[in-house]
């Protein structure tokens, strides 16, 4: 009796674990995902075997140790917030410092902008102007848009990477997402997709909103989805641009536009052994200055660069390039 008693309770215990292992059945696990908890668990392990999940992260860089050095400083005219130099093919971080301090990213936003455009939209797509695309303050990078006017995706992607300007994300933003801020939940959706959960956006060009942030972590993640696509890497490398689109009348307006990125213009030398592909950069006065870069060393391996809140370009660059060094 004991030894048939015995053998019933194997076959329950296995049609049990059939059913849990299935997915059927109402069983629940303690393990909630909170997107307000900066830390992410990166593989589980069984309690027996000590077998590992395949991590989400497992083909990215995680950040280590923070670097530094005795010439950092936090204040002052020569401080900047967060840096941070990611090898991509050794999956390694090669500095760092702050990666989740949240800040403001200015239109370094519009990386993120590009790969929402990407992925909804059709690069030949006819977008057309409405007053959400208007612009009048003088200080906003823009290309003064009315009402009507009309350009493609392709020529509204070269704009608002090459000279950045505003109006267009926009421009982008109602065409693919009917409003600013629908494309701005889009925006947040795909952040929370790649794993920059300590993100929000509220527009897509970056112009200032407390509620706007980032980290250089977050935004390390961003662009790395961004170069999977082959258009934005021909795009972030031009020095310039130069198009004609249309107004409501259907008459050519022509735009000529170089790029805001100061390695490209020749004007900040890298390090000799880096090959700077292309960037987005970012400046407000609450983001300070801003820059997010690829760069392939000489063996053709490539790096994903960011520096955050830096007090002005000298510094931006100068700090850039001293991580740009370790290649």
């Amino acid at each position: 009796m004991r030894c048939i008693n015995r053998q019933i309770a194997v076959c329950l215990t296995a049609v049990i674990l059939t059913i849990v292992l299935s997915g059927c059945g109402e069983l629940s696990y303690g393990l909630p995902y909170d997107l307000n908890n900066s830390k992410s668990a990166y593989q589980f392990d069984t309690q027996n075997e000590r077998e590992c999940a395949q991590a989400f992260a497992s083909n990215l860089c995680i950040p280590g140790e923070e670097s530094g050095d005795e010439n950092e400083t936090a204040f002052g005219p020569d401080s900047y917030s967060a840096a941070m130099l990611f090898d991509l093919k050794g999956r390694k971080t090669l500095y760092c410092k702050s990666p989740y301090e949240r800040l403001y990213p200015a239109s370094m936003t519009k990386v993120l902008t590009a790969i929402v455009a990407m992925e909804n939209c059709d690069m030949d797509r006819v977008l057309v102007a409405d007053e959400s695309c208007v612009l009048t303050a003088n200080d906003v990078q823009k290309i003064k848009l009315k009402p009507g006017d009309t350009m493609t995706l392709d020529q509204a992607l070269h704009i608002l990477l090459i000279y950045s300007a505003n109006d267009v994300a926009n421009l982008i933003a109602v065409n693919v997402a009917g409003s600013v801020d629908a494309f701005a939940e889009m925006m947040n959706e795909e952040a929370v997709a790649l794993g920059a959960t300590n993100s929000h956006f509220m527009n897509p060009s970056g112009l200032h909103d407390e509620n706007h942030y980032t980290t250089a972590y977050d935004m390390y993640l961003i662009f790395n989805k961004a170069i999977s696509f082959g258009k934005f890497i021909e795009i972030i490398s031009m020095t310039d641009y130069s198009t004609v689109y249309h107004d409501s009348a259907g008459a050519d307006i022509t735009v000529e536009c170089e790029t805001t990125n100061r390695y490209l213009k020749g004007q900040y030398p890298p390090p000799a052994a880096a090959n700077v592909i292309g960037g987005k950069t970012g400046t407000t006065q609450a983001a300070g200055t801003c820059l997010v870069l690829l760069t392939k060393d000489p063996s053709d391996n490539s790096y994903i660069s960011v520096v955050m809140n830096a007090q002005n370009v000298d510094v931006l660059y100068t700090k850039m390039n001293s991580m740009l060094e370790l290649l």
